[in-house]
């Protein structure tokens, strides 16, 4: 039975990390994802450094001082410094590590942060000019802007290889989370404000991403495909884009905004003015006045006195996250992130 027991217990953990070979997580494409895949596997090592003795030790003492064995008893007993070293330094030198490398992690894989290296042998050099990319999360899809090409796509993503990617970030409704497990960790999206994402994708191939926060009935449905190619090949992505896609007027955004399932991939040639910036302000087609230039008139006076009421588009967007009831509480959370 032990045997069988201690076999058991070096069997399980070979199953595991066996079972993980294909996690995308464990096996990224990106030098961000890559340092985070580290930071998983050194942490869980310093933690296996405690949790395996224990259970080793445990089952040994079970085996020890079994009650079919006369085992050496020793009721005076009551204090061992040198246990007492083992017991309480192990632990402590564990979290000291631990804390240290979050400390660095947590400064260094900063997504605001700039990317200083696109690998670990190839830093960001002047000719490495970031991609911009502006992604809104809709309900239910993706729609990723080009500023610079001047072409936007619907659930289809794409940036060259060993190019550093800028991902400007904000949601056209409720609050979600950009997902590409390959390329880096997951990012929120949230109606009116902006967050960023610096990252690099290292390896040509097509990636999964998705939204890694529920969002409603269609958030099954609200994935997407990115591709990492050559600079050759996304120029050729590029130029299939402008020559199949439809213009994104306003009138076209705000008919891709209304709800759906399931929505194929779909490619804009031309892209309204400002378009990201009037959805990160929520006043497309300007039936309300811009957030920010709302903020910027009463700069002055305090936004104690501005009140929900002078930005119609921020009041809007509140009644609508009440009567959904999916993103109330989850708001403060992302705030914090």
């Amino acid at each position: 039975m032990l045997r069988k027991l201690l076999l058991g217990s070096l069997v399980a953990p070979a199953l595991l990390a066996l079972s993980g070979c294909n996690m995308v997580v464990l096996d990224p494409s990106g030098y961000i994802a890559t340092q985070q895949r580290d930071i998983i596997i050194i942490s869980t090592i310093l933690m296996l450094l405690i949790i395996v003795p224990v259970i080793l030790l445990t089952i040994f003492f079970a085996w020890k001082y079994r009650q079919s064995r006369n085992a050496e008893y020793r009721p005076e007993w009551s204090h061992s410094t040198r246990l007492e070293v083992v017991i309480w330094a192990a632990p402590l030198a564990i979290i000291i590590a631990l804390g240290a490398l979050t400390w660095v992690s947590t400064h260094t894989l900063d997504p605001y942060r700039p990317l200083e290296r696109v690998s670990a042998s190839q830093a960001v050099t002047p000719q490495n000019k970031p991609l911009t990319v502006e992604v809104v999360s809709m309900n239910w899809k993706w729609l990723f802007l080009y500023p610079e090409e001047g072409i936007a796509t619907v659930n289809e993503l794409a940036a060259p290889v060993d190019r550093p990617i800028y991902f400007k970030i904000t949601s056209s409704d409720l609050m979600n989370s950009f997902y590409i497990p390959a390329l880096a960790g997951q990012i929120y999206s949230m109606a009116g404000m902006e967050t960023k994402l610096h990252a690099v994708i290292n390896k040509p191939g097509v990636y999964d991403g998705f939204s890694a926060n529920y969002s409603g009935a269609g958030f099954s449905d609200m994935n997407f495909k990115f591709h990492g190619m050559s600079d050759a090949d996304f120029k050729a992505w590029v130029d299939k884009v402008k020559a199949r896609g439809d213009d994104l007027s306003v009138p076209a955004y705000e008919a891709l905004a209304k709800p759906s399932r399931a929505v194929p991939v779909h490619y804009y040639k031309a892209v309204a003015p400002d378009l990201y910036h009037d959805i990160l302000n929520m006043c497309v087609g300007h039936a309300e006045p811009c957030m920010d230039k709302v903020m910027a008139r009463h700069q002055g006076h305090g936004m104690e006195n501005a009140g929900m009421a002078d930005m119609p588009g921020m009041a809007h967007h509140g009644s609508h996250m009440a009567e959904t009831g999916t993103q109330g509480g989850a708001a403060g959370m992302a705030a914090k992130d």
